[in-house]
């Protein structure tokens, strides 16, 4: 295959100032691409450029901010299997998963473009006091001004969307960072709003960048605001270096689900194997620990290995593959030696766990010892760990028993018990007779403990883009 080659965007416009960046086409291992990388020069100049278009982005009005992410949902529409494609290639995601992307990012401008319309205010009344009565007051948001984002590999389009939409709806100009080994599509999008003549100069800029010329995204003072997607590790520590800037963190978890007793056990088992090992388990939301009353355990179990054990891997080109690469040869490496570390403290791998390159065969394990990597920490592989529970208020202390707390899902029909589990979970979102993998891009999503702060979702993060300003008038 011959390399196609892409440029970075710095101040809305390409430069092609090399090849030095490599992607790889994740199901071959062969070379695909080449990107040009940005360097601190080039970091430098992006935030001056975005500093430059405060104003002009603040002013620009929204139906122009509209209309320029309606132009871009026209255009993903129009270029649907280009993007597909690439997602294929740099991604490695089998073409049922690429094409639900495309449609999220196409869904995520389309939610931008209304609320770009919506960012108001209110009339506050503030004769609440005698020494107040002669003034009337209300405040508006306005953008925070320059913002910096960071995006990882395994949702290049939807999770760049979820930054750079609100940013664009909110009047904010930016810089993004894309992961290194999936740039493409986040520079596929900057193609397209390069398109965008209305945008200021300085609105956008996407840059490639080595992890070691990273540091101005996070440190920078013109910039007001980090949001990061990625792992609990890195984000906790660009946290401590972003300064006073406030910062949103969506990083990772080991989501748990609970099937009562009940349930619909193929119902069930259909979502499971849904949620654990889409997109080969590369999901901060992937189903990764499974709790099933003690009644319907082996009924379960033995209809889940078998629907485990049928789904296909190979060409992610074929629209019957289900299971993918992962991301490169040593994170599947990884997988399998967690999953090898868990068998040898006396797990049970009832299905799968082998390695082929870079694919991992999904893989089902019971009587994991908690202390186990493939139970405590977050796998993102295709490992689902199952267990039985007797008592579910018990069963909801398992679930909170973890320093992640993103989503969980439960299989119940019991109002009450429904009632309990939004009460008690220590999660950002609590879904009910389905996976904690369901997400829709105009809800709040985010979690606590390590799994982040903040919530994305377009309206939720346009708030965090935004600052309130007050205006009180005294009348004389």
């Amino acid at each position: 295959m011959t390399s196609k080659i892409y440029p970075y965007y710095l101040a809305n416009r390409p430069v092609q100032a090399n090849q030095d960046l490599e992607v790889t086409d994740k199901h071959t291992g062969q070379p695909a691409y080449r990107v040009a990388l940005a360097g601190d020069t080039e970091v430098d100049k992006a935030i001056s450029a975005a500093v430059d278009a405060r104003q002009a982005m603040a002013t620009l009005p929204a139906w122009r901010r509209r209309d320029i992410l309606l132009h871009c949902v026209k255009r993903f529409q129009e270029r649907h299997d280009e993007l597909v494609e690439v997602l294929i290639v740099e991604g490695g995601k089998v073409i049922r998963d690429a094409r639900g992307e495309v449609g999220r990012l196409i869904e995520t401008f389309q939610i931008a473009a209304e609320e770009a319309t919506r960012v108001g205010g209110e009339v506050l009344p503030m004769d609440i006091a005698e020494r107040a009565e002669k003034f009337w007051g209300m405040w508006k948001r306005v953008p925070i001004g320059p913002v910096s984002f960071i995006t990882p590999f395994n949702f290049p389009y939807n999770l760049v969307a979820h930054k750079i939409a609100p940013a664009l709806a909110a009047g904010c100009p930016f810089i993004l960072k894309p992961a290194e080994k999936t740039p493409v599509g986040a520079l596929l999008i900057g193609e397209i709003l390069a398109e965008c003549d209305d945008l200021p100069k300085g609105a956008f800029s996407i840059l490639p960048v080595n992890r070691d010329k990273a540091g101005r995204f996070t440190t920078d003072e013109r910039l007001k605001l980090l949001s990061f997607t990625g792992s609990d590790k890195v984000g906790w520590m660009l946290k401590e270096k972003a300064g006073k800037k406030p910062v949103v963190m969506e990083l990772g978890g080991n989501a748990a689900c609970l099937v009562d007793a009940d349930a619909d056990i193929d119902d069930a088992v259909d979502r499971l194997a849904f949620g654990a090992f889409y997109q080969s388990g590369q999901s901060c939301i992937s189903v990764q620990r499974v709790q099933v009353h003690e009644s319907i355990y082996d009924q379960l179990k033995e209809k889940l290995i078998e629907t485990v054990g049928s789904l296909r891997q190979g060409d992610p080109r074929d629209p019957d593959t289900f299971i993918g690469p992962l991301i490169s040869e040593d994170d599947a490496k990884r997988v399998v030696e967690w999953i090898t570390e868990a068998v040898d403290k006396g797990a049970r791998c009832l299905v799968g766990g082998q390695r082929d390159g870079a694919v991992v065969t999904p893989a089902v394990l019971e009587a994991v010892n908690r202390d186990c990597r493939v139970y405590d920490n977050e796998v993102f592989g295709p490992v689902l760990v199952l267990e039985p529970f007797s008592d579910f208020d018990t069963a909801l202390e398992v679930i909170n028993a973890s320093r992640y707390g993103l989503q969980a899902g439960l299989f119940v029909r019991d109002i009450g018990k429904i009632r309990k589990a939004w009460d008690r979970l220590d999660v950002g979102g609590v879904v009910i007779n389905d996976v904690p993998s369901f997400r829709v891009d105009h809800m709040p999503y985010g979690g606590v403990k390590d799994s982040g702060l903040g919530r994305e979702g377009i309206r939720y993060a346009i708030e965090d883009m935004t600052e309130i300003r007050l205006l009180a008038v005294r009348d004389i």
